[in-house]
């Protein structure tokens, strides 16, 4: 195969929506901080909803970003997590993948801690190929062509061969 041809991740997003800000959103960081070793970024809510309580602005969920090996690692512990199952309707037509799971003690090597409680979150992964630099990049920027985009129908057989994924 052609080097500049083989899907590889790109990034692994967790997501944790707690939807309130104060102490549950703390243990929220502590558990994703504690999961990948990596400090998780609050994010923000962009409008306001009175029918949640809350208001422009305000932190309501964190997030952290992975890349490289440690992407690897916690996409594998997810995996087992969720029983190495996905459904194709999880991959987008770019070959993006997301799920979630409802309570993170169902992930391998994760223990219960009544200090944090428990959590579900959600996990998107991005998938590329070499050579989409050139979308990101100051000078020069380019949109990256359709024949070098990474298809739903790579992205599955990318984890059916990695992760042993079956795919329901």
């Amino acid at each position: 195969m052609n080097p500049m041809e083989e899907v590889r991740i790109f990034k692994v997003t967790l997501n944790i929506g707690v939807g309130e800000g104060g102490e549950r959103l703390a243990r929220a960081e502590r558990l994703l901080e504690e999961m990948t070793g990596q400090k998780p970024v609050r994010t923000h809510s962009k409008v306001t909803n009175p029918e949640f309580g809350i208001r422009k602005k305000q932190p309501i969920a964190c997030k952290v970003t992975l890349r490289g090996e440690r992407a690897e690692r916690v996409l594998g512990m997810f995996l087992e997590g969720i029983g190495n199952r996905l459904k194709a309707s999880q991959f987008d037509e770019y070959g993006n993948v997301s799920m979630g799971i409802e309570e993170h003690i169902d992930i391998p090597g994760m223990k219960y801690d009544p200090e944090i409680g428990i959590f579900g979150m959600n996990l998107s992964v991005t998938f590329e190929k070499p050579g989409h630099r050139i979308s990101r990049r100051r000078i020069q920027r380019k949109k990256v062509p359709e024949k070098h985009r990474v298809s739903r129908e790579e992205a599955i057989d990318f984890m059916k061969e990695k992760f042993q994924v079956k795919i329901v």
